[in-house]
């Protein structure tokens, strides 16, 4: 006789089975997640081409980077609440589908405001893909393993933005600008179709209330702020209509009722930035850290190339060849890493890595106006194994902290510091630079030689910035939970 009951019974998962799907959604996340972030610096080494197709001032053409950093800055701290309500394949879907409308809109834009609509709707997309893959990732991963996956995400993280401009002065060199986007978009649609017809759901979405007043609040405080930092390194080079201040004061005003009024939503579990995460101090320190290394990262992929190019007078295309082992040793170095944080935990690899973090910087502050290229050839490759030695473990330990029903609040919050860290370490590197050198050439010092000057004060004061890092790297702890040992499968 057939066992009925047997027969109705919903088919369990095996474990094997389980663990195929999950490397198979996270795979897809994570190939998906390298295209839209590639995107966040491949357009800085094409706006001189760009100014004269387009026919716009520089300061015109520097909204299309501008534009992209300030709707992430609006658009990831919301998504912690849109991770809560929403399950990962429509998620995914939602933000692949944007990323790839603002890719066509950028690659048949007529004039320069198609454009930039075009950059913001990319970096929608962009906004939801990082903190989306994070929370997957914590929620599928065991403790023990997460240093490989998180060394995967690191790769995404760093090695994406460090291998824009490289990749974009290759496309230039022998294509027109539009092919930055034509070139991405095949990729980004070929993810967006695999991805909807193999991504599973794999968290429980759950009924969380949207507090209106703090999505605005979130949006003029982060917009203001990223767009005020912006434009203090902007202003340096090219006057602005508004002063920085302005946006700046509004942006801190804004960000501090928002932060009053989340402490006020979270007795009521209504928060759409739950600030509770910040009450654990391995996710603050952790997460402090990253941002000064966002502050140093973003601040020496601005300033190397302009030395390169406009010092020691490579063309664009040596520049980013230069500048790309960097990145690649990044992405060779970050598996190697997170299988190491597996076994060791994080203080052996966070602390050698803030060394050299530091002695590379202060190395810079040496830069003049006949500096070998070999020299900052070097320079790069250690800077990029510092860092590559630091974000997985800072990574793993600022999410794994967190109890679960925080993971996509502390993505997003990491998602919002490194995108103000970056807007604050480019303005910071840029004024500095900019006022050093005007200083330097009025009083009556070769162009080049007052360049090289105000470039290694901006160095000196990342130098300083990052004894803060080495010092926190001391205090980053493994989270309970996740000590090290042997992995069981």
């Amino acid at each position: 006789m057939t066992d009925i009951s047997s027969e109705a019974a919903p088919a369990v998962p095996l474990p094997h089975e389980l663990a195929a799907r999950n490397r198979l959604v996270i795979g897809l996340l994570l190939v998906s997640a390298f295209v839209v972030i590639l995107n966040e610096t491949i357009m800085g080494v094409a706006l001189p081409r760009m100014m004269v197709s387009l026919s716009i001032t520089a300061s015109t053409a520097q909204w299309l980077t501008t534009a992209f950093m300030l709707t992430m800055a609006v658009v990831i701290p919301i998504t912690g609440l849109l991770l809560q309500r929403i399950q990962t394949r429509p998620i995914f879907i939602l933000a692949m589908s944007l990323f790839s409308a603002g890719t066509l809109i950028g690659a048949l834009a007529p004039g320069f405001t198609v454009l930039v609509i075009g950059r913001i709707v990319q970096a929608s997309g962009t906004a939801i893909m990082m903190p989306l893959l994070m929370t997957t990732v914590m929620n599928l991963v065991p403790p023990e393993t997460r240093g490989r996956t998180m060394g995967n995400i690191s790769i995404v993280i760093s090695v994406a933005p460090a291998i824009g401009p490289t990749l974009s002065g290759l496309v230039l060199s022998v294509l027109d600008w539009r092919w930055l986007f034509l070139l991405v978009l095949p990729i980004s649609l070929a993810a967006l179709a695999i991805g909807a017809k193999r991504i599973v759901n794999v968290t429980e979405p759950r009924a969380v209330p949207i507090d209106l007043l703090s999505v605005l609040m979130s949006a003029v405080g982060f917009g203001s702020l990223v767009y005020g930092l912006s434009q203090l390194g902007e202003g340096a080079l090219h006057p602005t209509a508004m002063h920085p201040a302005i946006p700046l004061a509004v942006g801190v005003v804004v960000i501090a009722l928002f932060v009053w009024r989340q402490r006020r939503l979270e007795r009521q579990n209504r928060a759409l930035l739950d600030l509770r995460t910040l009450a654990n101090p391995t996710f603050t320190i952790a997460t402090v850290m990253m941002a000064i290394l966002m502050m140093a990262m973003f601040g020496a992929f601005i300033l190397l190339p302009i030395y390169l190019q406009d010092v020691l007078g490579l063309s664009t295309l040596q520049t980013g060849l230069l500048l790309l082992p960097g990145g690649l040793i990044m992405g060779l170095c970050a598996p190697t890493v997170g299988g190491l944080f597996d076994k060791f935990g994080p203080r052996p690899l966070v602390i050698p890595g803030a060394f050299l973090l530091v002695g590379v910087l202060w190395s810079l502050t040496l830069v003049g106006p006949s500096t070998s290229y070999w020299m900052l050839l070097a320079a790069h490759l250690v800077l990029s194994i510092g860092l590559a030695l630091m974000f997985t473990p800072l990574f793993t330990v600022s999410l794994g902290a967190l109890p679960p029903e925080l993971y996509s609040h502390g993505s997003a919050m990491i998602g919002a510091t490194q995108q103000v860290a970056g807007a604050a370490g480019t303005a910071l590197f840029v004024a500095v630079m900019t006022l050093r050198a005007t200083a330097e050439a009025a009083g009556g010092e070769d162009a080049k030689a007052a360049l090289a000057s105000g470039i290694a004060t901006a160095f000196l004061c990342g130098a300083v910035i990052s004894l803060a890092a080495l010092a926190a790297a001391f205090l980053v702890r493994r989270p309970a939970g996740a000590a090290a040992g042997p992995v069981v499968h």
